[in-house]
C-alpha cells in the first residue's frame, strides 16, 4: 500500500508539503505542485476521500432511508436526488424494510459519522424509541407515524386526500364503497388517516361509513389488493367503489374486478392514492390522489439544509398538500 510519506520521498519534499497539495489547506507553488501530483499518479496513491471529509467536518453525503425503493419511494428518491446533488453532495439509499431496529440504526451516532444529514421515512419506529434519540447532527422524518416536536417532519394530508378520492365517486352515483387497504385495526398512521378520510366523505354526503366495507390487505402489494377484492366479490358484499389505500393496492384491485366480470368504471367505481406513474398507462388509468413527490422532496430537503447551515430555532412539521387526479377509473375521467 503507498502512503503517503512514498510520494513526499519520489517528489523530495516533506510529508506536509504532500498534504497540503492533496488537502489544498494552504497555498503551493506550482513546479511543486506539480512535482507532487506527478508522483501521486506514478505511485498510484490514492487519497482517503473518508478521513479527508471527516477532518473537515463534512461527507458531502445525504443519507435518504426508507422502508424500500419500490413506488412511492422510488418516485420520491428520484425527486430528492437532484435537489442533494445541486448543493454539491450525493445521494445515499439505505433501506430498512419497515424495520424498527434498522430504522433506529440509521440513526445511531456511528451511522450519522458518516453522513452531512439523514432523510428518514419512519415507518417502524414508535414515538418513545424516536423520543430517546440524542444527536446534533440534521434529521428531517418522513412519513405519517407520530414523531417528536423536536424533529423537522413532512408528511401528507392523508385524511383530505382520502376524503376527495371518496367524495369525488360518491359525487358520480357510488353509495357502497370499499375502503381497501385502510383497516381499522392497523398500526399503521397512515393507513387510519385514509380510513378517517373516507368515514369524513361519507358523513359529509349523509352516508353511513359501514365499517363492513373496511376491509384489510396483508400487505401493500398488487397481489394483496388481488386477493382481498377477490375476497370481497365472492362475499357477496354489494360493491360500486373502491378507495384504495395506494395505487399498487389499486392496480390489483382492477385486475380482480376485471377477472370477475365487472367493468371500471360502469360497475364499480375505482381510485387510489400516491398518483404513480404508472396509474397513467393502465387501462382504463387510475384516479388518484397525487401526494406532490416534487413538493414532498423540496420541503424535506429545504428542512434539512437549513439544519445543515447551522439553524438552532424550533422544528417544523410540514403537512404537504395533496390534488385529485381523475382518470378512466372513475365516472366523467378521461
Amino acid at each position: 500500500m503507498v502512503r503517503m510519506a512514498d510520494v513526499a520521498r519520489a517528489a523530495g519534499v516533506s510529508v506536509m508539503t504532500v498534504s497540503n497539495v492533496l488537502n489544498e489547506r494552504v497555498p503551493v507553488g506550482e513546479p511543486t505542485r506539480s512535482r507532487v501530483m506527478a508522483a501521486v499518479e506514478a505511485l498510484g496513491y490514492e487519497v482517503n476521500l473518508t478521513a479527508r471529509h471527516l477532518r473537515a467536518g463534512r461527507t458531502d453525503t445525504v443519507a435518504f432511508v426508507a422502508p424500500s425503493f419500490h413506488d412511492y419511494f422510488s418516485e420520491l428518491a428520484d425527486e430528492i436526488a437532484p435537489l442533494v446533488e445541486a448543493e454539491g453532495r450525493h445521494l445515499v439509499l439505505e433501506r430498512t424494510s419497515a424495520n424498527a431496529e434498522q430504522e433506529i440504526e440509521a440513526l445511531s451516532v456511528a451511522r450519522l459519522q458518516i453522513y452531512d444529514g439523514v432523510l428518514l421515512s419512519v415507518a417502524g419506529l414508535d414515538l418513545e424509541p424516536l423520543e430517546r434519540v440524542r444527536t446534533s447532527k440534521p434529521i428531517v422524518l418522513l412519513g405519517e407515524r407520530e414523531v417528536p416536536e423536536r424533529f423537522d417532519h413532512v408528511r401528507l394530508a392523508n385524511e383530505s386526500g382520502a376524503r376527495l378520492a371518496t367524495a369525488h365517486m360518491i359525487e358520480r352515483g357510488s353509495r357502497r364503497i370499499v375502503a381497501l387497504g385502510c383497516s381499522s385495526g392497523s398500526a399503521h398512521a397512515m393507513t387510519t388517516d385514509r380510513r378517517v378520510g373516507w368515514e369524513d366523505a361519507h358523513r359529509e354526503a349523509g352516508l353511513e361509513a359501514d365499517p363492513a366495507y373496511v376491509v384489510p390487505v396483508s400487505d401493500y402489494t398488487s397481489h394483496a389488493g388481488r386477493e382481498a377484492m377477490l375476497e370481497v366479490i365472492a362475499s357477496g358484499l354489494p360493491v360500486d367503489g373502491v378507495f384504495a389505500v395506494t395505487d399498487v393496492v389499486a392496480l390489483g384491485a382492477l385486475s380482480a374486478l376485471a377477472d370477475s366480470g365487472l367493468r371500471v368504471p360502469d360497475d364499480v367505481q375505482l381510485a387510489g392514492f400516491d398518483n404513480l406513474d404508472m396509474s397513467r398507462f393502465v387501462p382504463p388509468g387510475i384516479t388518484s390522489v397525487d401526494v406532490n413527490h416534487k413538493g414532498v422532496a423540496q420541503a424535506a430537503v429545504e428542512l434539512l439544509h437549513r439544519q445543515m447551515s447551522g439553524w438552532t430555532g424550533p422544528a417544523e412539521h410540514v403537512v404537504a398538500p395533496v390534488r385529485l387526479v381523475v382518470r378512466g377509473s372513475t365516472r366523467g375521467g378521461a
